[in-house]
C-alpha cells in the first residue's frame, strides 16, 4: 500500500491511497480541474473508455475544503463515492453516479480482490459527522486524521497501529490568539469543534504512535496561525520522548503533491 498527499490545508485537502490495483481518494477538496491535474501528476490519468483509474472516493466530512469536487471526480472516474447519510444530498455529491452510505464508526471491505479494508472513527468537529479513516492492506495500516476539535484518547486508541499517520497540526495557540482572525473565528478554531493545535496534536500523537509507525505527515497547517518549524518541533520532541526518534516526519503542502509513501 502507498499513500500520497495531493493537497493539505484550508484551500483544499486530498490524499491518494494505492493498494495493489485499487485506487482510493480520501477527500476531494480542490477544484475539479486542479484535482484532476494533481491526480495525473501522481500517475492517475483520466479514465479511457470503460476503464476507470480510480475506484473509490471517501469523504471525511461535508466542508468544501474536503468535499468540493467529490461528486465530480467520482462521476468522471465512475468511482464509488462514500459519505455519511447527511452528506449524500449535498451539492458536492449529486453529480456522482454511484453512492455508498458511510456507516459512522463501522468498517467495510473496499476491495475484496486486493484485500483492502476501511474503518472510520467519529471526530469532534463542527461538521457532523466528521470521521478519520483507517485503511489496511496486507497487514499495513495508514491513518488519515484531520479536522478534530480536541484530543480524545478513545479515538486515538481506535486508530492506533498506523505505519503511516497523517495527523492534523493546524495551529500554534499563541499565533492564533495574537493573529489576524476575527474573535469569533479564533474561538471556532480553538474550540472543541474546531482544529487541533500543535500541542493538542502532540497529545494525540503520544496516544496513537506505536512501534509500527515509520512515517508521520503533519497536515492541515494554517497559513496564518502556524509555521512548519513549530509543528515539526512539537512532533519531533513527542516522538523522541516516546523512543521513536527514528520516525520520519514530513509536512504536507497546500500547493504541491507529496511524496508517494510506502506504507
Amino acid at each position: 500500500m502507498r499513500l500520497q498527499v495531493l493537497s493539505s490545508g484550508s484551500g483544499g485537502n486530498s490524499a491518494l491511497v494505492r493498494a495493489g490495483e485499487a485506487r482510493v481518494l480520501v477527500d476531494a477538496g480542490l477544484g475539479l480541474a486542479e484535482l484532476e491535474a494533481r491526480l495525473e501528476t501522481a500517475g492517475v490519468p483520466p479514465p479511457v473508455g470503460e476503464r476507470s483509474t480510480l475506484d473509490h472516493v471517501l469523504v471525511t466530512h461535508g466542508h468544501l475544503d474536503h468535499a468540493r469536487s467529490a461528486g465530480g471526480i467520482a462521476r468522471k472516474h465512475r468511482a464509488l463515492l462514500h459519505g455519511s447519510e447527511a452528506m449524500l444530498s449535498a451539492p458536492a455529491f449529486r453529480r456522482a453516479r454511484r453512492l455508498s452510505t458511510l456507516r459512522v464508526g463501522a468498517g467495510a471491505v473496499l476491495d475484496e480482490r486486493e484485500g483492502l479494508s476501511m474503518s472510520n472513527v467519529a471526530l469532534p468537529h463542527d461538521a457532523h459527522p466528521t470521521v478519520a479513516f483507517r485503511l489496511e492492506h496486507s497487514g499495513r495500516v495508514a491513518v488519515i486524521l484531520t479536522d478534530m476539535g480536541r484530543p480524545d484518547e478513545h479515538v486515538a486508541k481506535a486508530l492506533r497501529g498506523a505505519h503511516v499517520l497523517v495527523l492534523e497540526f493546524n495551529h500554534d495557540a499563541q499565533m492564533l490568539a495574537s493573529g489576524p482572525y476575527p474573535a469569533a473565528l479564533k474561538r471556532r478554531v480553538a474550540g472543541d469543534a474546531g482544529h487541533l493545535s500543535n500541542d493538542q496534536a502532540a497529545r494525540m500523537l503520544r496516544w496513537m504512535a506505536s512501534e509500527h509507525l515509520h512515517t508521520l505527515v503533519l497536515a492541515h497547517l494554517s497559513q496564518h496561525n502556524n509555521r512548519p518549524e513549530l509543528a515539526l518541533e512539537a512532533a519531533h520532541s513527542t516522538l523522541e520522548a516516546l523512543g521513536l526518534a527514528h520516525v520520519r516526519v514530513l509536512v504536507a503542502s497546500q500547493h504541491e503533491i507529496g511524496e508517494n509513501l510506502e506504507v
